[in-house]
């Protein structure tokens, strides 16, 4: 799955920075002892929203703390490249019937959750019925859950029927109705039946902030309106306290069974190392995660410098200080810090709400505003200004390191032509009529576009390359600042003209990309609404096939097709660059893995 992020410039661990501490109390850069407390602690650039799966609206940082403290029935193997799935909690990969529609997952029994007053002191055992409770919960709809749609799009035989049911009759979801397409076969065994082929469904059952057990009495406990304040599960770590878009502060779990690291050898010499030091040790090896909200990058910056933080996603404007030329600055070099440098699977992109009466439509006049807009946007200035110089132009929806990306495509997507954009403008009929160095609308009223916008140093930054490039071209263009989770809130009620962040890729899945074109995932992925019945049927087309030479062919048609119509502006694929402290261990990026804290270690400082 994927996940929407603010604009950053981070690693795919999602975790932009992390320090040590020795002692619960212990000042940030404390040298840790032997036998001390060990902390780890992260910085996020946004707030965290709602810690539940069905209502986090596919925000990367509160995804990645429920991944830590959830489990999924599989995962990632941290070190294996290329990807590889591998069993958490099931006991084995899924089996998977010939025609690609029947999946079953057989659990590993003895796995227990947290501790937690809604269990009333008893041992609570993972079981097959958690994980159907679980994904039923996506569709009750007093949820609204924004990834609903990566379920229904599967066509799970009669969940659809079932929500529809509760709509109808205005009824609670009922729970206990058995349907073809979830049920539990047993105690510790559990079987999806999907409406049609979808050969990578399988990878949403590796995303532990999506398909992470809840347990039904946890729910039910804490009602539907305070359950996301208690996130509770069978993973590494618990929530111990939170203060709201501030700090968060996980501790290990002491019911957790402390498997160790169990992949494929590693090939690269660094991942063999890691793979070394794991072996047949328990996890977490960290007793505390803490994780504060620091949304400027100079004090995350000037931390890392003075050994406070043990490692940094470097923020763009001080790349050239950390990285020049992509190469580790050389005073970082003699205090043994390491750099971690990739292409990231990761897309930024602005949308164009479809609905809106001034930049929505599919009239020949509406399409040429959006091209227009979108060949006026600076698109190499954004790579340089904003990101640093951290970034490669996209040429479509499609990131990296996904199915459906290639390298040799290229598109109109990432043209950056104000001349042919004043052209478009001219012969649509977006003209100056009254003389005051702006465009009017053709008939004759005033043209002004807004931009959502965040805030903070990046986004400012992104705000003034806007308005600069369209300014340039004769379009006016405001900015309306909030902060992210009311942004997001929006985005689904369909109240913004046009917005930016980005999406990053949750599994090796591109087609995911694509569905934000898809008509049915509205208010969903989908945030621009846009709705075309002729690309609606080239997506369904290639989710159905494997992957191979003929679906790729269906999705170029695809992004062709995003990239006439321009629903979506995309700007960039990032590239990370992270910096480690030499006595933080373990820390391997992972493109697309969340729950990767339980196998980071620190070290005596020296």
């Amino acid at each position: 799955m994927k996940r929407r992020r603010l604009l950053q410039g981070a690693a795919a661990t999602a975790a932009l920075v992390a320090g040590v501490q020795a002692g619960a109390n212990a000042p940030p850069g404390s040298p840790a002892s032997p036998g001390a407390r060990k902390v780890l602690r992260l910085a996020f650039v946004s707030a965290e929203t709602i810690l539940d799966p069905p209502q986090t609206n596919s925000d990367a940082n509160t995804v990645t703390l429920l991944a830590n403290i959830l489990e999924s029935p599989l995962a990632y193997d941290y070190l294996a490249r290329p990807v590889a799935l591998v069993p958490r909690t099931a006991q084995a990969l899924p089996e998977i019937s010939p025609d690609g529609r029947t999946i079953t997952v057989r659990l590993r029994p003895g796995i227990v959750f947290a501790d937690d007053p809604a269990f009333k002191g008893v041992r609570r055992e993972l079981v097959a019925q958690d994980y159907v409770y679980t994904i039923k919960r996506f569709y009750d709809p007093q949820y609204n859950s924004g990834d609903l749609y990566l379920f229904e799009n599967a066509k799970l035989l009669g969940l659809s029927e079932l929500r529809a049911a509760a709509l109808k009759s205005r009824r609670p979801l009922d729970y206990d109705a058995e349907v073809e397409g979830l049920r539990a076969l047993d105690r510790y065994t559990f079987r999806l039946v999907l409406g049609e082929p979808n050969p990578r469904f399988v990878y949403l059952l590796a995303d532990s902030g999506l398909t992470g057990a809840v347990a039904r009495e946890v729910v039910e406990h804490y009602g539907p309106k305070d359950i996301g304040d208690h996130p509770v599960g069978t993973g590494p770590f618990r929530l111990k306290s939170w203060r709201r878009a501030s700090q968060l502060v996980l501790e290990r779990n002491p019911r957790f069974r402390g498997d160790p690291y169990q992949g494929s050898p590693a090939d690269e010499p660094a991942a063999r190392e890691i793979a070394q030091r794991l072996a047949g040790r328990a996890l977490p090896l960290v007793d505390e995660v803490v994780l504060d909200v620091v949304e400027e990058e100079q004090p995350r910056w000037l931390s890392f410098l003075s050994g406070s933080l043990g490692w940094l996603g470097v923020p763009p404007a001080f790349v050239a200080a950390a990285a020049p030329a992509g190469r580790l600055a050389p005073y970082l070099q003699k205090k043994g810090v390491t750099l971690q440098r990739n292409l990231e699977p990761f897309m930024q992109m602005s949308y164009f709400y479809m609905g809106h009466p001034l930049v929505g439509g599919y009239t020949p006049g509406k399409v040429a505003l959006r091209r227009a807009i979108a060949l006026a946007f600076d698109g190499p200035a954004y790579i340089e200004r904003v990101l640093g110089g951290q970034g490669i132009l996209a040429q479509s929806l499609v990131s990296p390191f996904t199915s459906g990306y290639d390298t040799a495509y290229r598109s109109e997507m990432s043209a950056h032509d104000p001349a042919r954009a004043q052209a478009l403008l001219d012969l649509h009929g977006y003209v100056d009529r009254n003389g005051d160095g702006f465009r009017e609308q053709p008939d004759g009223q005033p043209l002004v576009l807004r931009m959502a916008s965040a805030g903070g140093q990046r986004a400012r930054l992104s705000s003034e390359l806007w308005k600069r490039s369209l300014n340039r071209v004769g379009l006016r263009i405001e900015f309306d600042i909030s902060t992210w989770p009311e942004l997001l809130k929006k985005s689904r009620a369909g109240t913004l003209m046009m917005w930016g962040y980005g999406w990053s890729a949750g599994s090796p899945d591109g087609g995911f990309f694509l569905g934000l074109g898809y008509g049915p995932n509205a208010s969903e992925s989908n945030d621009a609404r846009f709705q075309l019945p002729a690309y609606d049927r080239l997506y369904e087309q290639q989710m159905r096939l494997p992957d191979g030479p003929e679906r790729e062919a269906l999705m170029r048609q695809c992004k062709d097709m995003l990239t006439a119509y321009m629903p979506y502006k995309v700007h960039a694929h990032a590239i990370s660059n992270v910096l480690v402290q030499p006595w933080v261990k373990n820390l391997w990026v992972h493109p697309f893995m969340r729950d990767t804290w339980r196998f980071i270690d620190v070290e005596p400082r020296p």
